[in-house]
């Protein structure tokens, strides 16, 4: 068993560490979103997806009930893949590709 992977005995899948947690800022480094930041509103263990604020909205038709009684289309933030964001560093501490430039401009120069 690999190191930071569990398996799971109810399915077989093997559970897999998020380096994100719920609540946490995020930002989408690929697919159609990349570049946009959100909040972490839910973790979706067992298929590897987060819902991220204002990210992958989609419009969806909600039928009449008692509960709703006008009906219409509702935005709700659908699941993306975990690989697919990273962690938003901070005001304070630079992001490391800012560091990196950085470090290469004063070795050059």
């Amino acid at each position: 068993m690999a190191i930071g992977k569990q398996i799971n005995k109810h399915h077989g899948n093997q559970v897999i560490k998020f380096n994100v947690k719920q609540g946490s800022d995020v930002i989408v480094i690929s697919g159609e979103h990349k570049g946009k930041r959100g909040k972490v509103l839910q973790m979706l263990r067992e298929s590897q997806r987060v819902i991220v604020e204002g990210v992958n909205v989609c419009k969806k038709c909600i039928k009449k009930s008692q509960e709703n009684p006008k009906g219409g289309i509702v935005e709700k933030e659908m699941p993306i893949h975990y690989s697919n964001v990273m962690l938003a560093p901070s005001e304070k501490v630079p992001a490391k590709k800012a560091i990196a430039k950085t470090v290469r401009k004063k070795k050059v120069s």
